[in-house]
């Protein structure tokens, strides 16, 4: 007997521990501490985002602390919990910009078939809702004329996320690895770019729409054949 009971008393006391270290765990992820920084990482978030749908709606002389964190739902006071400086906000939204963006290219090109991908972005890059759609579009063609008067941090950025940009495009013609390709991807998003940029300039709807028009007829017979 005396085994026996030693058994379920040592399996009684393992459960026991079991459930203080669970206990234990609960306590400490619902803590105070980890409470505040699911907090403010839940703010910072808001912030960038309200940060990247300004500098594509107002550019970045025309976003302002006060009006993000107004925008964001906090105090302008707390910025400099979140970020070191006004250029640091901006860095990242341009960041988060850019990845909205090529995130949203990617997923035109997923939901068609790989022989038909380029031409779907292409179509949807200059449609006349990525047109209207300044606030929520690709930040290149909304900001692209800003750029130079950028900070370092900035332009880092957005350089990397146009870069992403490209090597997305390049990946979608038939002899992809080739720098043939790279090069045609680097055409295919200058011209995409340039083509918005002028058609959200002109304040001729008809102009604009040639502009877009003719753009996507020279690019898509400038695609090279398939391979296969």
């Amino acid at each position: 007997m005396w085994p026996a009971y030693w058994y379920c008393r040592h399996a009684l006391i393992s459960l026991l521990h079991a459930g203080i270290n669970c206990c234990m765990m609960l306590v400490m992820r619902n803590s105070p501490s980890n409470i505040r920084t699911a907090a403010k990482e839940a703010s910072h978030e808001r912030i960038v985002d309200a940060a990247a749908r300004a500098i594509r709606r107002s550019g970045y002389d025309g976003t302002g602390v006060a009006d993000i964190m107004k925008e964001a739902g906090l105090t302008h006071g707390a910025f400099y919990a979140h970020f070191a400086s006004r250029e640091a906000m901006l860095a990242e939204a341009a960041d988060r910009a850019g990845a909205e963006a090529n995130a949203a290219a990617a997923s035109v090109i997923a939901a068609v078939p790989p022989e038909r991908a380029l031409q779907a972005l292409m179509q949807v890059y200059l449609s006349k809702e990525h047109l209207e759609s300044i606030e929520t579009g690709c930040p290149i063609s909304a900001l692209g004329s800003e750029m130079p008067r950028q900070s370092p941090e900035v332009r880092r950025a957005a350089t990397r996320r146009i870069k992403e940009m490209v090597d997305l495009v390049a990946r979608q013609f038939p002899d992809w690895g080739q720098p043939g390709a790279h090069e045609r991807a680097l055409v295919t998003v200058a011209t995409m770019v340039g083509t918005l940029m002028l058609a959200r300039a002109v304040n001729d709807s008809a102009l604009s729409d040639a502009l877009r028009s003719a753009t996507l007829k020279s690019l898509s017979l400038a695609k090279p054949a398939s391979t296969d």
